[in-house]
């Protein structure tokens, strides 16, 4: 019978050692994205009349193998290495209340409800299916890296986010002074006024509503320009926020590493570790054997 660490280590994020870990995550990869294609052509009403026995088909199949996926996870993740979570309930609460484990649950729910209450009409529940996105969580730290490089510079992105509330107050109660006579439909407040500051320091541009006086042209040029400067500091900040959490695990991989060098030997249970730390951390295969090489060779240098 086949163990809990086994099927932990086929659910998860496999490497190119396991095979059967690497063809789990293909399969779920490319069921995932005949999800989100099957979600998107169900909302063509002639392609979801003619061919909705196919969309039903592949609803169950994608519905009952996350259904699996899901309660594998669940028993499975007793296995896990210790880290936060010790004993074995702590460590399957964690999954099942973790942001992935509430991701494989919304990927169901919107299958399993609609039979729970067949009476009602919870059409808009297929839209939900789209949810199923963020399964990629599983395969990719995008989303842990965003929320992490937005929380290490939380101060500065804090600070630039007030800048962009005193542009959007300041630009939308001067177009309301300049432009409500002539505009009252589009500036009869600051409220309303809103919206088109906002459209014009993000850059969008819509152009449905636009300054008719002299005075409101002036303020839009200064609130585009005002804008700008705005875009560019946030697009900055979380720039240099990836960047250091690029940083930040190569050197924590370079730590384990040099540590495990300290001996000259890198043993099979410390291999194991480095190999468990590469995936967490997210980082490849190649950079981990360059960072290997490179502190080898220091080390072989250093001591010659």
């Amino acid at each position: 019978m086949i163990s809990q660490k086994r099927v932990f280590e086929i659910v998860e994020k496999g490497h190119s050692a396991d095979p059967a870990s690497r063809f789990c995550d293909g399969f779920l990869f490319v069921l995932i994205l005949v999800n989100l294609v099957a979600v998107c052509l169900e909302t063509v009403d002639a392609l979801y009349l003619q061919y909705k026995d196919l969309f039903f088909a592949v609803e169950m199949l994608s519905v009952s193998v996350f259904s699996v996926e899901y309660a594998a996870r669940i028993w499975s993740c007793a296995a896990a290495p210790d880290g936060r979570f010790k004993g074995a309930t702590a460590k399957r609460l964690g999954y099942i209340f973790s942001f992935t484990g509430l991701v494989d649950l919304l990927a169901i729910l919107p299958s399993v409800i609609p039979l729970l209450f067949g009476g009602v009409d919870l059409r808009w529940l297929r839209i939900l299916r789209l949810m199923r996105l963020l399964k990629f969580s599983h395969y990719s730290s995008a989303l842990e890296d965003l929320s992490s490089a937005i929380r290490h510079e939380r101060r500065a992105f804090a600070a630039t986010l007030y800048l962009f509330m005193l542009a959007l107050l300041l630009s939308s109660s001067l177009i309301y002074i300049f432009e409500h006579d002539i505009q009252p439909e589009n500036f009869g407040s600051i409220p309303p006024s809103m919206w088109w500051s906002m459209v014009t320091l993000t850059t969008v541009g819509y152009g449905d509503i636009v300054p008719m006086t002299v005075a409101g042209k002036f303020i839009a040029t200064l609130t585009a320009l005002m804008g700008v400067c705005v875009v560019a500091l946030l697009t900055g900040i979380v720039a240099t926020g990836f960047t250091n959490q690029v940083a930040m695990r190569r050197q924590q991989l370079e730590a384990e590493i040099s540590s495990a060098l300290s001996d000259g030997v890198i043993t099979n249970d410390e291999h194991q570790h480095i190999e468990a730390m590469r995936q967490r951390l997210n980082i490849s295969e190649d950079d981990a054997v360059a960072i290997i090489k490179y502190l080898s060779q220091g080390k072989q240098g250093g001591e010659s």
